[in-house]
């Protein structure tokens, strides 16, 4: 009798465990932003919350705990119990360029987190000032580069836009001195004043000051020509061969969550992003909603970390 309890006893646990996924969620879900209130991924994480609410059935609240380029934040989410009540959006950052930038960070963005989904993504767009910078073209501004001392800024060390600008670098071998500043904003405005002379900046943050002529497009990152500027080339158009790069954003949870819950949530999610309202939203703020299947998006994170890490090796970057 004592030994079928024993035997039994795994049958049991199983058992139970199913019987917990199913419950799911059984009390409000938090979604973590490990960044600012205002930052594009707690808009993006905000506009899904209601609608991911309504289909659960339970209260979605967005959390923010900004510190350390995301790290903080995502510690507390590698941390969490793996029952689908405590997930994470976050931006490139967060799930590639930060493991490709410093060694020793404190989560392994692979195996200690679960990866659900790529939520939006978004090109970045090199402009430069218009009045400094001869140039209307790819070639032509290289050339200008060439012969110039010039700088390029950027929202930070790390950031998509700064990475971008130092694969540009590598690939036309140019020699552009590098400005951080503390987000997009101050980056741009000090581009518009014509302390630094170019810059990758998101296509949503950057195409009002474009359409006004503060800052001159040169050409898109994007696969294809964006409707919000049409006369703007892609980077393969202009002479840029393999350079296409999107700022985006991935929706996750702690390490361990099961592949049945972890099909639920995306459900869920997937659902509350292409809903018109959000897709409309998104498209505002210059996002394509994208949702990719868990393994779609595991299988990218992967290219986009080697990617990275081999734009930081050969350009010799180190975080401050």
């Amino acid at each position: 009798m004592q030994r079928r309890a024993v035997l039994a006893l795994p049958a049991l646990l199983a058992a139970t465990r199913a019987g917990a996924q199913e419950e799911w969620p059984s009390r409000p879900v938090t979604i973590v932003v490990p960044f600012a209130p205002g930052s594009s991924s707690d808009i993006v994480a905000r506009a899904i919350s209601a609608p991911m609410a309504s289909s659960i059935g339970k209260p979605v609240v967005v959390e923010n705990r900004p510190g350390a380029t995301g790290e903080l934040g995502t510690r507390g989410v590698v941390r969490a119990a793996p029952d689908g009540h405590t997930l994470m959006h976050a931006p490139i950052s967060v799930w590639a360029i930060n493991v490709a930038l410093r060694p020793n960070l404190g989560y392994d963005p692979v195996a200690g987190l679960t990866g659900i989904s790529q939520t939006v993504r978004t090109p970045n767009v090199l402009v430069v000032h218009p009045g400094q910078v001869r140039a209307n073209t790819l070639p032509e501004l290289v050339t200008w580069l060439k012969a110039n001392r010039a700088a390029y800024s950027s929202s930070g060390i790390g950031s998509s836009d700064h990475l971008t600008a130092e694969m540009f670098k590598q690939a036309t071998g140019t020699d552009v001195a590098h400005v951080p500043y503390t987000g997009g904003a101050p980056a741009t405005t000090d581009l518009i004043a014509g302390n630094v002379q170019m810059s990758f900046q998101n296509l949503g943050s950057i195409a009002p000051q474009i359409a006004d002529g503060r800052v001159k497009a040169i050409l898109i990152t994007s696969e294809q020509r964006h409707p919000l500027l049409p006369n703007v080339p892609t980077a393969g158009e202009a002479g840029l061969r393999d350079f296409v790069v999107y700022s985006w954003q991935a929706f996750g949870g702690p390490p361990g969550m099961a592949a049945p819950l972890v099909s639920r949530i995306h459900a869920a999610m997937a659902a509350a992003l292409r809903t018109p309202e959000v897709t409309r939203r998104m498209a505002e703020i210059g996002f394509e909603v994208v949702a990719s299947t868990p393994a779609d998006f595991a299988a990218f994170q992967r290219g986009e970390i080697e990617r990275w890490r081999r734009v930081v090796r050969e350009g010799n970057i180190a975080p401050t």
